[in-house]
């Protein structure tokens, strides 16, 4: 990604990630789906309801395995061949590591977690069935994202995509097997996404072993190494914290959705899945950057990382507009997919409308924020892409708090837009500062 004019190179790292994140959307609303119309309404609003609980766990494991890829990233940029192994074999270890601390801890909170977020009482038993089913299987969560990652890392967008495509047909075979078949309800649907997962981690790491022996680590790599830690966590942590602190800013406007009842939930929750789905190839592009930041910055080119950030804003621009109209159009449609025919469609529309009319208003401002965040984080700046996350959770937690207390849906689903203006404003501002701080730091090294 250090050649070449930005904006086909960015496209075509980016398009292979927009279709892997919509299928990986694809087989979590398959899950929704699949438990609305075969398990019933509030099986789906059960699920849905622990969507910002899930969003924690499973965001947190993305962004610590995506920081540690950031060092792999900049030493494959500046030609380092032992550095990457050492690099892959360091984060290898501290995600065994991380694995087994967010393992325990996710399964220790979720009964009062639930309760905090004020889940109603006839969808709580489903709900916690569900979410402790994911947080046992998210090893295999977070060592996909790390083999994943680190492919993505040395510029392979590519084969995570097909892995992923394969693993979102499994899962949705699993899930009609386990819940149809196998009548294990809400359960079924959580062990259909860990197995699939889990198949498709080892997958990519036989791949990287067989087919990649730039990210094949040797023998005397396989230890901690001190300065490659402190890199990692460096940059992991505040990816990690970053997710952490976006979805408990969504967790409390979840608890402010919660008041108005499960049918509200089963609304907000399937026009909750439309919006995931058409914002992926804003998160592509966020992703696509993180790579496209860390090689440009361990090769030196600042103006290369100027001018992918001006391209990037641009192709998303457009992006942000064409799925802002598409999401609206397909809003009643797509919700006849949640729910089986004895469900009063008529009824959900209006809180399913309120949500999608009034974030899709709002995509301009939260497609900048993928990319500010990530080009910082790629360049090694992780904690002021963090502060913009706290920036989201204090605008959602302000309006969220002022919705319960004046019991107002709109002011709810306000929450959203209210975090991304304030992370856009944040984030934008911190890209400038941190982008003239790089030139600095480039200037004195080639002088």
């Amino acid at each position: 990604m250090t050649k070449g004019k930005p904006l086909p190179v960015i496209l075509q790292f980016t398009i292979p990630l927009v279709i892997g994140n919509i299928f990986q959307q694809l087989y979590n609303m398959a899950d929704t789906i699949i438990v609305g119309r075969c398990v019933g309404a509030g099986a789906l609003a059960a699920v849905g309801s622990t969507g910002t609980i899930m969003f924690l766990a499973t965001g947190f494991a993305q962004g610590i395995t995506a920081g540690f890829s950031i060092l792999t990233a900049q030493r494959y940029g500046a030609g380092d061949e032992k550095g990457v192994k050492r690099s892959v074999a360091n984060g290898m270890i501290l995600a065994v590591i991380a694995a087994v601390i967010l393992t325990l801890v996710c399964v220790a909170i979720m009964n009062p977690l639930l309760h905090l977020m004020n889940t109603p009482s006839d969808i709580f038993q489903d709900a916690y069935t569900y979410i402790m089913g994911i947080s046992v299987g998210l090893t295999a969560n977070i060592f996909y994202n790390l083999f994943s990652s680190y492919l993505r890392a040395v510029g392979n967008s590519q084969i995570p995509l097909f892995f992923l495509i394969f693993s979102a047909c499994l899962n949705v075979g699993l899930d009609l097997l386990f819940i149809i078949r196998g009548g294990m309800g809400v359960a079924g649907a959580a062990w259909a996404t860990n197995l699939s997962q889990a198949i498709s981690a080892v997958l990519c790491a036989g791949y990287i072993w067989v087919k990649v022996p730039s990210l094949k680590p040797e023998r005397e790599h396989w230890k901690i190494h001190g300065s490659d830690t402190r890199n990692q966590l460096a940059a992991g942590i505040p990816m990690a914290f970053q997710f952490a602190i976006t979805a408990s800013g969504t967790m409390i406007m979840q608890s402010a959705i919660n008041l108005f009842g499960s049918v509200a939930v089963a609304a907000y929750t399937a026009a909750a899945k439309l919006q995931s789905l058409v914002i992926q190839g804003m998160i592509a592009m966020g992703q696509t950057m993180a790579t496209y930041g860390g090689q440009n910055y361990g090769c030196g080119d600042v103006k290369r990382i100027k001018a992918g950030v001006k391209a990037a804003l641009l192709a998303e621009f457009v992006y942000s507009v064409t799925v802002a109209l598409l999401m609206c159009a397909l809003l009643r449609p797509c919700l006849g997919l949640f729910f089986t025919g004895d469900v009063d469609i008529s009824a959900m529309m209006p809180w399913a409308e309120t949500y999608c009319y009034m974030t899709a208003m709002f995509f301009l401002p939260l497609c900048t924020i993928f990319i500010f965040r990530n080009i910082m984080q790629g360049c090694g700046y992780g904690f002021l892409p963090m502060m913009g996350g706290v920036s989201e959770l204090i605008a959602r937690l302000i309006v969220s708090m002022a919705a319960m207390k004046l019991l107002s849906y709109p002011l709810a689903c306000f929450a959203d837009p209210a975090a991304w203006i304030a992370a856009a404003v944040f984030t934008g501002v911190s890209y400038l500062f941190v982008i003239k701080k790089i030139g600095r730091e480039l200037k004195e090294k080639t002088t």
